[in-house]
């Protein structure tokens, strides 16, 4: 952990969605004399989404110790945090974060920020950290979704005795398994048994209906991206930098090497009718046909008619 009473501010650098606004927080615990060190850290930040015109909703998060964990890939979501990613509610969410703070004294600061609508833009947050808190939790709401978000889980603004200068972190769509919904529009379709957090992927779940299935693409390209940057000044001071906005449309043509993708073809239709002379062996016929065309190298197609010997229904 950082040592010393070096005071530092940061901001954090972003675009689209919003990632946080002003902080608000509970008060600090306090710290036995001589041992509390801290850094304030600014952030200006913002998300981005490009995929099918969705947008992020609110967001809301917290600067914690590492005995709290706000969400968790492969743990079960919250009550907070399943209101939160699929209605975007947060009031369970900060009550819990709160909770935590008083009765653990783990959270140090709660902080939220508005929605940006449009899909892209930026916002910023305010937040403070110190050795005994320097974990920066949050989530974002994807927004029309089933129950899906990005977010950062315990990211350690401290690299060994020392605060972290600048960090940026690209972030994934994830799945907060509490709906089923495959589509970012599906009805409400509760997950029953409730499923751990998991991360959307280009072919996982593995159905064409997903709203991300691309299952030609090795990974999904970033949704949003987040660069944490630690300032010596007031935050007020900051300017933050221009955004680029670009970088995740997923196109038809790619540039980039793709992934192999095997021929796909129907099952085999019911056999024709057997014709031949009479006193002999006929032949009967069945076909199929070619659903996925193969590229990128990929397993060339099987034969798509057969045939077979037998004896003539219906013999001239």
């Amino acid at each position: 952990m950082p040592a010393g009473d070096d005071l530092g501010s940061g901001a954090v650098v972003g675009t689209g969605w919003p990632v946080m606004g002003r902080a608000s927080g509970t008060p600090a615990p306090p710290a036995a004399p001589g041992r509390r060190t801290s850094a304030r850290c600014g952030w200006e930040g913002g998300l981005a989404c490009t995929l099918h015109g969705c947008s992020g909703g609110r967001s809301t998060g917290a600067v914690h110790s590492s005995d709290y964990s706000l969400w968790r890939q492969d743990q079960y979501a919250s009550n907070g945090l399943r209101d939160f990613a699929e209605r975007g509610e947060a009031w369970a969410l900060m009550k819990e974060m709160q909770a935590a703070g008083e009765r653990l004294q783990s959270v140090h600061t709660v902080f939220s920020a508005p929605a940006v609508p449009s899909g892209t833009g930026q916002t910023s947050a305010e937040l403070e950290a110190h050795a005994r808190h320097s974990l920066v939790s949050f989530v974002v709401r994807i927004v029309p979704s089933p129950d899906w978000f990005v977010g950062i889980d315990s990211l350690d603004l401290c690299d060994g005795d020392r605060w972290r200068e600048e960090v940026t972190v690209d972030l994934y769509p994830h799945d907060a398994g509490t709906d089923s919904g495959f589509t970012f529009s599906s009805p409400n379709f509760a997950t029953i048994p409730q499923d751990t957090v998991t991360e959307i992927t280009s072919s996982s779940p593995s159905h064409p209906a997903n709203s991300f299935y691309y299952p030609r693409l090795k990974a999904l390209p970033p949704i949003a991206r987040v660069t944490l940057v630690r300032l010596r000044q007031s935050p007020r001071a900051f300017i933050p930098p221009a955004m680029d906005l670009a970088g995740n449309d997923i196109l038809d043509s790619l540039s980039v090497p793709e992934t192999p993708l095997d021929c796909e073809v129907s099952l085999w239709s019911s056999w024709g009718l057997c014709g031949g002379p009479c006193g002999k062996l006929g032949a009967k016929s069945r076909t199929r046909y070619i659903r996925v065309q193969p590229a990128n190298h990929g397993a060339p197609c099987p034969e798509l008619e057969e045939e077979a010997e037998c004896i003539p229904d219906n013999c001239v």
